[in-house]
């Protein structure tokens, strides 16, 4: 019998507050894990990659990776440095971290990977999302070869947006998670 994967939260920059929905699935599921990063104010690209990979090497299963924001640039930025038995990604709300209007503060994510994931993904993305254009959006997930899925007007997809559990977003992890 095969074991079902551990779902890895991976918050964007600032951390994802109490109302968030990453914050509602790691409450309501005590298998997920939080990957919690040093600095969640000024974070630096090789310090967020190596404490991800050493979340995935040690689990002893399959992980999916749940990102959202800077998290999906940091998907990018550890596939394309590492491997490791990642069945999934779930990337909502993917930052353009290329933009002029990208909040400072961050090191060495600029430029996007975009070379193809090794794992099955899916985009969520917003049509009024403040940190990138729906073209990006696009442009990111066919270079990823991740499946998009636009949810329509919910902002960066965040507390603000007030998601709750997203019961929308979980149906899209329960995809990857019974692949």
């Amino acid at each position: 019998m095969t074991a079902s994967p551990r779902v890895l939260l991976l918050p964007g920059l600032y951390d994802s507050g109490p109302e968030h929905w990453q914050s509602h699935w790691e409450a309501e599921h005590p298998s997920f894990l939080r990957v919690r990063q040093r600095d969640w104010e000024t974070p630096d690209r090789r310090e967020w990659v190596e404490t991800l990979h050493e979340a995935i090497s040690s689990e002893p299963g399959p992980v999916v990776l749940v990102g959202h924001s800077l998290a999906c640039c940091l998907v990018a930025h550890w596939a394309a440095a590492h491997q490791g038995n990642v069945q999934g990604a779930l990337l909502v709300a993917p930052s353009d971290v290329e933009a002029p209007s990208y909040p400072p503060g961050t090191t060495g994510f600029a430029p996007m990977p975009l070379d193809r994931l090794p794992f099955r993904s899916i985009v969520v993305a917003s049509t009024d999302d403040e940190y990138i254009t729906l073209a990006r959006a696009e442009q990111f997930a066919a270079a990823w070869g991740s499946r998009l899925e636009i949810v329509g007007p919910l902002g960066h997809i965040n507390s603000a947006s007030r998601l709750g559990s997203w019961p929308e977003g979980f149906s899209l992890l329960r995809e990857l998670i019974e692949r």
